[in-house]
């Protein structure tokens, strides 16, 4: 044979190897159920039948390659990319390969794949085989084992540091102004502090977003709840390089970022934390603005600042105090330089875990502790009890209730007091309105007055140091056989503001006594108990307006 035939028959035995797998397909397959980001190194099997969702979104897609993907890349996005399905998503058959030493960059049916210089392991993909049988267990997770270690059970979640709870999106600089070399090393910062932070279930949450000349969500709150698996993700990102946005990517970060789709969690503060390398190309403040708007603490973590032959191209050289939460020194940080950064970790997670100091992401919603004074005298009744639990309740699940939200506490009178429960007793808004709802109705005299020096020593006292703003909202719907003047007055120099809602004999004397000024708009009057609905909204805009009039 003339050696002139071996590479052609090296090349045919290697084309019939690639083949082979599609001549030679097993029936009666069912395709396993993945996730958009599963990628191609949680499948460990030669070729497996798998079932892509539809609704991913393109631009969440990581794709490393054409025709053969390092095994990194989304299986899904992998296959959208090669045109084997489309954002309908559908079955798909993946091949395991050998790694390559380089992974082309091609822009194919709206997906951009990244270039990648080397990678130990590769796959490729082909249309599916449907099944008539429904796809069998849960979605491949993207958190797995280090390679060559198989999981004989699923491995429990951990709950990460409890006592730092935010959900944090890290914004890093991605353009040519920081180039390649310390992009790695920002990157290898950001890893750092994820890990330090104590990432877990009921712990911090952290994404990724990479601001170039467009901004991409690498990765959101919802995609990994380990640390480990956020490290592996922040090192797979690549660099995209571009003009440094900064203000572009944090407006999308502010608007697209944190919604509960993507992982966001109620009363938990939201943060992003800004890299800037030099500076941003364009403006900042707006992005700025945009971001109180929505609730979000913004952190400005600036490096190597503009020497004095740069500033001329700095648009606004106080772009820092303009685009953080507030201008007081707290939400901005600076490094010298990426080198030795290890030393800037801990203070820098020190102040994200610090959320009394997150005033951007307190509003009315979840910044207060509210109490209700219940009134359970004779003249009130069983059904119209009720009603005014009804009231109460419909009040109360307008917060966002948590350990470190909102907080509510009811307390029920006659002539005695009843703590019904504290503002410590529960952190969910499910278990409080169940308790509301299973109150028991206890009957006999009024006496408000007293009720109201109970709930402040009682309720308000164990949480006088809270940074929450204390209000009071009383419903009862007749006279007070003893004073209410003092004990409102006493409440009010406490800090706490009262609203009183009167019903039926309520003299409307003593609900301004009782009431906050200015009185018209704390003092509430209702002829009948169905009239108590329509005060809801009432109350709340007045809890609303007295929390914003307090931060000024």
């Amino acid at each position: 044979m003339s050696a002139s035939w071996i590479p052609a028959l090296r090349f045919g035995a290697w084309l019939l190897l690639l083949l082979l797998p599609r001549l030679v397909r097993s029936e009666g397959a069912v395709p396993i159920a993945i996730t958009c980001f599963t990628r191609g190194l949680d499948i460990r099997k030669e070729k497996a039948d798998v079932l892509c969702p539809g609704g991913c979104s393109l631009e969440d897609f990581s794709v490393f390659g054409n025709i053969v993907y390092a095994s990194v890349s989304s299986i899904c996005g992998a296959a959208i990319h090669r045109g084997v399905i489309d954002t309908s998503g559908g079955p798909v058959r993946v091949y395991s390969l050998p790694g390559r030493e380089n992974y082309s960059s091609v822009d194919a049916n709206g997906i951009q794949s990244q270039t990648l210089s080397r990678w130990p392991a590769s796959f490729a993909v082909t249309k599916g085989k449907s099944s008539t049988q429904e796809a069998t267990g849960r979605a491949v997770s993207t958190a797995h084992p280090p390679a060559g270690k198989r999981l004989k059970k699923t491995p429990e979640k951990k709950t990460g540091n409890k006592d730092c709870k935010a959900d944090i999106a890290f914004l890093i600089d991605g353009s040519f102004n920081i180039g390649q070399r310390r992009f790695n090393l920002q990157k290898n910062f950001v890893g750092k502090v994820a890990l330090m932070l104590g990432i877990g279930t009921e712990g911090p949450h952290v994404g990724l977003v990479q601001a170039s000349e467009h901004p991409k969500i690498e990765f959101y709150l919802k995609n990994f709840t380990s640390a480990k698996d956020v490290l592996f993700a922040i090192k797979e990102v690549g660099f995209r390089g571009g003009n440094s946005n900064t203000g572009k990517a944090l407006k999308h970060t502010a608007q697209k970022f944190f919604t509960a789709d993507t992982g966001v969690r109620k009363g938990i503060p939201k943060v992003v934390v800004v890299f800037i390398d030099g500076w941003p190309s364009d403006d900042i403040e707006e992005a700025g603005i945009v971001a109180r708007e929505f609730g979000v603490n913004v952190f400005i973590v600036s490096v190597a600042k503009p020497i004095p032959e740069e500033l001329g191209m700095v648009q606004d050289v106080a772009f820092v105090d303009k685009a953080v939460c507030r201008n007081n020194g707290f939400f901005s940080y600076h490094m010298p330089n990426w080198f030795g950064t290890t030393k800037y970790v801990k203070p820098l997670v020190q102040k994200l875990c610090t959320h009394e100091q997150m005033m951007c992401s307190k509003t009315c919603y979840n910044s207060v502790n509210i109490a209700f004074l219940i009134d359970g005298s004779s003249s009130v009744g069983d059904s119209n009890f009720r009603l005014m639990l009804e009231f109460v309740s419909n009040i109360a699940k307008t917060f966002e209730i948590s350990d470190i939200g909102a907080k509510i506490a009811a307390v029920q009178f006659t002539y005695d007091q009843r703590t019904e429960f504290s503002f410590t007793d529960y952190n969910t808004k499910e278990n409080v309105l169940a308790v509301l709802g299973n109150i028991r109705y206890m009957s006999g005299g009024t006496a408000t007055g007293d009720a109201i020096s109970f709930t402040v020593r009682n309720l308000f006292g164990p949480i006088r140091d809270s940074p929450n703003k204390n209000f009071l909202v009383i419903v009862t719907d007749g006279q007070s056989y003893d004073d209410v003047r003092g004990p409102a007055a006493a409440a009010h120099d406490a800090g706490i503001t009262i609203f009183s809602v009167g019903v039926a004999w309520a003299p409307l004397d003593d609900l301004k006594d009782m009431a906050s000024k200015p009185k018209e708009s704390h003092a509430f009057f209702t002829r009948e108990f169905t009239g108590l609905e329509p005060i809801v909204s009432d109350v709340i805009r007045g809890i609303c307006r007295d929390f914003l009039e307090s931060q000024q």
